[in-house]
Parts: C-alpha cells; structure tokens; sequence
C-alpha cells in the first residue's frame, strides 16, 4: 500500500481508516491489501505481522512462511520488522489481463502451533498503456452509389488498461464527407464507424485520407493515430446485410469440440458474382479467438474447437466480416458475443440443528421448530442456495439470515389427522443444472384434549320385554375420542332425571367402563311403555370433554294380562240374565258379552267362542268371533228348554293365549210374558218390531176368547192400541250397530238412534267398543288405519241388543 512520507491531516484519517478496515479485516480471517502496479521494489504495502496478531520476535522461531501458489514471489515479507513490500515488478496487464479485479492470493503459515492465514493483495491499475491502432493505415473500398447515411466500420484502438485509463475517445481530422460514428454497449467495446455525409463521386474525389485520433481518459492522457485510406468504387452498390448487429451466444465450459456456435444469417441485394458471400473473422482477431473458433467461409457456421474454460476467459468478443464477390467488393460486420457459463460442480451442504420436539398441537403459529443452515463452495449463481420444504405440511421454512433458516409452524395442527411428519428438507443451489442435499426431519405432534367423545348417533331405539329379570343388559354405549392416551379414556354415567316420581337410576344403570346399561328392576308395559335414558360420556383429559346419548327404551308387551270380563250394568260381576221372547226370529241379539284386556296389541285382541253344549246338543245361539254379541241362529220353538245356560269363551291373541269365561243365562218366555223393560233399565229400548209383534198376539187372543162380543173385541183392541201412541210417529225398528272386521282385527260399534218405545223410559244408550290390535314392528300407523278404511266394507248391519 502506497502511503504519503509526510502526513497531514488527510493522511492520518486515510491511514486510520486503513488500519481500521485491515483490523475488521484480520478479525473476519482474511487481510486485504492493496497496491498500484509497476511499483518499485520494496514499496510498502502493509504491516502483515502486526495485522495478524504476531509479535515481530515470534516470526523467526515459529517459521513465519508465506506459502503461496503462483505469482507470490511478486511480494516479500521482512522478518525483522514483518511488513510486506513490493518484492519485484507488477504487471497488472500481464497478470491479469483485462479483468476488471485482480488480486495477488498469500497463504502465510506459522508454526508451533500451526496457523494459515490468507492474505489478499489488490493490483490497482495506473495509466501505463497508451492506446495502439493495430494498423498504422486502414484501407476502406466505398462505392460512389452508397447512399447517405451510410456507415462504414473501421476499427478501433486497444488499450491494455482497465477502467477510466482503458476509457478511449476518438477524434476525425475535419472533412466534407464522413463523421466519426461512435456506438458504446455495456457488454461490449466500442464500435466505430465512418458514416456519409456527403454523396462520393469517383471521378471528382477517387481517394480520401483521414486522421483517426484514439485518447485515452487516463492522466496524463495518452493517445494514438491511424490513417484512413478511402478509395471509392463504384459497380457493385449493395453491401451484405447481417440480419442482427450482435449475436449473442452462452455455452457452458464443458462444451464439446465441433460444437455449433451459431449461424450467422446474411443477405445481398446483388445477383450472380456480386451476392455471394464469403464470411470471415476480422482483421484484428486475437491469438484465443483463432485459437478456439473457426469460421466455415461459405455457410458462416461458427464452431468450436478448442476448450473453454470459465475460470481462464469468461467470454468472447468475435468479430466477423461478411464480403460479397462484387468488383470491386463490399464487405459488412458484425459482432458475436459468447459467454461462458460456469460448471456448478459442488452440492450445498446442509445441516438441521436445535429440534424442539415434539410439538403440542396446539401450538401457536409460528413456533420454531428447528434451525437450518446452508452453505455452497461455489461462486456466483451457483453458490445461491434456495431451501425448500416437502411435502405439503403445516410448516415453514423463513430466513433469518443469509444461508440461515428457521423451521416453523405456519398452520394450525391436528393430532389426531396426522400424529407424525416426516419432512424432507432440500438446499438447490442456482446452478445448471442444479446440485441440491437433503435432510429429513421427523415431526412429532404432542396430544392436547381437544376433542369431546362421540357417539356413533345422538339418539338409540332399544326394545325390552317386560318382565325382565333384573340386572339384565339391555344395550352397550360406546364412544369413541379420537384423542390419545387419558386424553382417550372414556368413563360412561346416568343423567339422573325423575321418571314419575321416582328417579331414573331405580330402573337403570350404566357401567363407567364398558358403558353397558343394565335394567335394575323388573319392567312393565301396562306402566311405562317408554323410558327415555340419557348417558353422559366423559373423558379423562384436564379439563375433561363430554358428549351424551339418548336411549329411546321402548317395553314391549307381554301376554300377562287375562281378559277381563265387563259387567252389564254399573254394578258388580256376575252371570248375565236375559229373558228371550220365544217369537224372535233368526239373528235376533238377545245379549252382549263385553271383556277388555291390559295388555295392547294382539295380546290385547278379544275373540269371542260359544262352548258346546252339554251332551253335544246344537244350541240355537251363537256369539260374534270379535263383538260378543250373542244371536239367534234360528226361530226357537216349544222344543227349546226354557232355561238357556250359554258359556262364551273371551280369548286374546297372545303367545300362549289367555282366557277367561262369561255364563250367560237365557230365559224363553211367550209372547205376553216377557215385561216391556225400559231403555233405561235395559241399557236400551225393546226394537219397535218386537212391540208390534207382541201387539198383534193380544189382539189375535182378544178375537179369539170373545169372538162374540164385537164391541168388547173393538174396545179391548182400541185400548191396546192407546198403549203404543204413535203421537210421535209409529214405532219402528232402531238403528242397527255397524260391525267391522278385518284380518288384523275388528271393532264394533252398538248405536241406537233416538227413539221413543212404546213402554219406553229415559234416552236410548250408545256403545262403542274398539279393538286395536297392534301391528307389527316396523309397521306405519297410518298404512294400518288405511287397511282398516280399506276392510270397511266389510261391515254388516245386525239388530241391536238393546
């Protein structure tokens, strides 16, 4: 490093700032240094020793070394003092070239113990390189046809410099015909460019000379001229065209030989000699450029064939000349750039440190899980590493730092749909193609409670059977939590509630494990057709979850009731007595028998049977199979014993069916004997055909004991029609009871219309006895009325009783 021998105030803050930056520099493990080329030796470029921490008495037994590869003879470290200096002569040009950084690499190796230190010297660039014209004169061949406008490319100046020294501008001596064209690119050097300004005529002006003045921007400027000898033609007015002014081509350096570069695409307005092409590098091509491209002359395919090396040129600048046959020829240029592309030969290396596991599910967003770091040995793109996460997890990976990572929760997790991720972390770096490393890190997730214990469905239909022994298990509840471990254990209780006026635990239990209800106590239809039982579930988890469930317990019916038997009236049992006139006719109901049963449905179904008679006699009654109306069969006659004793057999429709047994006593009596009895003692009217029946007897007696006596016959007849008024109309029969049947079971209804009698006394009576047998599980109420609507057709009319 060049310092001024005297120091002002401006050379201590630039030596301060020095020494500061080769302190932060030495602190990092690396120390830069720099200083200009062509420096004379021993030139000081800094105090390596006490840079690197080493005291001056050290260096000698500890074999202060510097190890370096290369162009390291070009510095040279003083042991007794431990400064480096400028050893021999540099040459930025020749060490670098026209790179714009150039460096000098030190390896400094002291032993006891061994330490390596690296050391970086920076060549800075001094204006020692005028420009230089590789030509001293330039011929150029313009027709006198070519239009204004036109521009013609010469070429330009070198300068072996770099930056503002290598920064070159050019100067035309003054004419009348051309100016210097100039077209500056980023990527590219200058082109230069002669372009018309005036039309050129052969015969007036044949040739022109032009000075051409390249000055670098370096101080003191340097400069260097050219001469520009035009000749102008004529004939051939038409110039190959490039169909772009710049190719532009990337190959990677392990390109192979023979490779195609590109194809450059020209055209020419001429025909025949004057259209064809002949393509060429330009004139002042360098050595490396013929040395790793050639040009096919005819079809301008470009090809490779030497090796690339990215490390060595990391592109080239080639410049083609495309000339026509004409007489005499034109010629046209233009510029392939191609750019070498680096080789990514080294993979990332990752590593995964400070797992957090395993991680409770309710964790909150952004929990960090793990720390990941990266690093590549590459340069450039290539060293550019890029971590990915896969695959599709509740996690994500933020940078914290430059190649430093943070694995984090990003969406909320659920245990219970994924226990476990394995997740794969991939470092890519941004080569071409790319090399990448992985690592896998296995996620476990911590159970919290948070889910309640679910049944299957909210509500269960159970049937029991009364008159179950008790202790009996009726039904099992069984809830599931999709926790884990105590989370998951489930404990089952009875919501207590009244049931009448006792508690539901006096029918039922549940047990806390296996969740099976019991029924504690016998249970009976004809009490409790349905008991409603809800069971609680609750987990084990702080704070426990719980859900319930509802038990629709229906009781079921069993034939353990026997019918029982009706009496006629309000009063007390017994057998029932009717007196039965001997001049009915056939059909006529003479009694009812009436029974019910506790129990329902077809337990509950009364059928009705006559028993034979004593001795197997034909009896001229019979019952309803499902009315219990008793009726003749037939006329009774003198032969018929005056005394009927009728036993009716009430049977329901259970498995086995049970029985009980009605005694009815008849008593036949004439015509005349039998007392008119009063709707309101017979629970219902005498039929008005019988009242007339038994009118019609006394008159025929009256005429036949006192045929003699007309007018008592008359008198004797009007006063047994006075009996009957027929004030309100004549009597006539009532309204016969409709009885249905079907094939699930039958209902009958007794009702009489509102009649006078002619003995009559009080309002007649209407019954109605229904019986509904149940239908079978799973049946609809409704389809079972329906089949009843449909059986209504069935009924028959038949005379009341009563």
């Amino acid at each position: 490093m060049l310092l001024p021998r005297r120091g002002g105030p401006g050379a201590r803050r630039l030596l301060l700032s020095l020494l500061l930056l080769t302190a932060w520099e030495a602190g990092s493990g690396q120390l830069h240094y720099s200083v200009s080329e062509e420096a004379k030796h021993g030139t000081f470029v800094g105090r390596i020793a006490q840079d690197l921490g080493l005291e001056l008495a050290e260096l000698v037994p500890r074999l202060f070394r510097v190890a370096s590869k290369g162009r390291g003879y070009l510095l040279e470290v003083n042991l007794q003092n431990g400064i480096l200096f400028v050893n021999s002569r540099i040459d930025r040009e020749e060490l670098c070239g026209r790179s714009l950084e150039c460096s000098i690499h030190l390896e400094v190796v002291v032993d006891r113990p061994l330490q390596v230190f690296h050391v970086e010297v920076e060549v800075k660039d001094i204006n020692d390189n005028p420009p230089v014209f590789r030509w001293r004169e330039q011929r150029l061949f313009i027709s006198e046809s070519r239009l204004l406008g036109s521009c013609f490319l010469i070429e330009g100046a070198a300068d072996g410099d770099i930056g503002p020294n290598a920064l070159l501008t050019y100067t035309l001596s003054p004419n009348d015909y051309f100016s210097l064209d100039v077209q500056a690119n980023d990527e590219l050097s200058k082109s230069l460019s002669l372009e018309l300004r005036k039309s050129l005529d052969r015969e007036t002006t044949p040739e022109l000379h032009l000075l051409l003045t390249a000055t670098d921007g370096g101080k003191p400027e340097l400069e260097d001229t050219v001469e520009l000898l035009i000749t102008v033609l004529d004939v051939n007015d038409n110039a190959p065209s490039f169909s772009q002014s710049v190719y532009r081509v990337y190959l990677l350096e392990t390109t192979a030989n023979g490779t195609l570069v590109t194809t450059l695409n020209v055209s020419d307005a001429d025909d025949g000699v004057n259209g064809e092409i002949v393509f060429s590098f330009g004139n002042d091509i360098p050595f490396n450029i013929q040395k790793n491209f050639k040009i096919d002359s005819s079809s301008g395919q470009i090809r490779l064939i030497g090796k690339l090396d990215y490390e060595e040129t990391k592109s080239y600048e080639i410049q083609i000349k495309a000339t026509d046959k004409g007489s005499p020829p034109m010629s046209n240029h233009c510029k392939v750039l191609v750019k070498v592309l680096d080789v990514n030969d080294n993979a990332p290396e990752l590593s995964v440190t400070s797992l957090s596991l395993p991680v409770r599910e309710d964790a909150p967003l952004s929990t960090i899980i793990a720390f990941i770091s990266v690093s590549d040995r590459d340069s450039g793109a290539n060293a550019q590493v890029t971590c990915t996460l896969s695959p599709q997890v509740p996690f994500k990976l933020v940078s914290t730092f430059k190649n430093y990572y943070s694995l984090v929760l990003d969406s909320a997790l659920d245990r219970e749909s994924v226990a476990t991720y394995e997740l794969l972390v991939t470092a890519r770096d941004g080569g071409s193609p790319p090399l990448s490393a992985t690592a896998s890190v296995s996620v476990q997730v911590a159970d919290v409670n948070d889910n309640a214990p679910a049944f299957a469905q909210p509500e269960y239909t159970v049937f029991v059977r009364e008159n179950n022994p008790p202790g009996r298990h009726i039904f099992t509840v069984s809830a599931r939590d999709a926790d884990a471990q105590e989370n998951a254990r489930v404990s089952y209780s009875l919501v207590e509630r009244r049931v009448g006026e006792r508690a539901l635990s006096s029918y039922v239990s549940v047990h806390a494990e296996s969740g099976k209800v019991y029924a504690l106590q016998p249970l009976d239809h004809e009490e409790l057709e349905l008991l409603q039982v809800q069971v609680s579930a609750r987990d084990a988890g702080v704070p426990p979850l719980g859900s319930n469930v509802t038990l629709q317990v229906f009781v079921l019916d069993e034939n353990d009731n026997a019918p029982a038997l009706l009496p006629p009236g309000a009063g007390g049992g017994g057998a029932t007595s009717q007196l039965v006139s001997r001049s009915v006719g056939a059909g006529h109901v003479v009694a009812k028998v009436r029974a019910v049963d506790a129990d329902s449905g077809y337990n509950a179904w009364l059928s009705f049977e006559l028993q034979a008679a004593a001795g197997g006699a034909r009896s001229p009654f019979r019952v309803g199979l499902y009315t219990g109306e008793v009726s003749t069969t037939r006329a009774l006659d003198e032969a018929d014993a005056p005394r009927q004793r009728l036993l009716v057999l009430v049977k329901d429709h259970g498995e086995p069916a049970l029985t009980a047994t009605a005694t009815v006593l008849l008593s036949l009596v004439e015509s005349g004997q039998a007392p008119r009895a009063s709707s309101r003692a017979s629970a219902g009217a005498q039929s008005t055909e019988a009242a007339l029946v038994d009118v019609n007897v006394y008159l025929v007696v009256g005429i036949c004991a006192v045929s003699s006596l007309l007018v008592l016959t008359l008198l004797l007849y009007t006063a047994l029609r006075c009996s009957a008024p027929r004030s309100e109309g004549a009597c006539g029969p009532g309204r016969p009871p409709l009885v249905c049947s079907s094939a699930v079971g039958s209902w009958s209804c007794s009702q009489q219309r509102r009649q006078r009698v002619c003995s009559g006394e009080g309002p007649p009576k209407a019954d109605l006895m229904a019986f509904s047998p149940s239908l079978p599980l799973g049946s609809n109420t409704s389809e079972g009325n329906e089949h009843l609507e449909r059986n209504s057709d069935l009924c028959a009319n038949v005379s009341s009783p009563f």
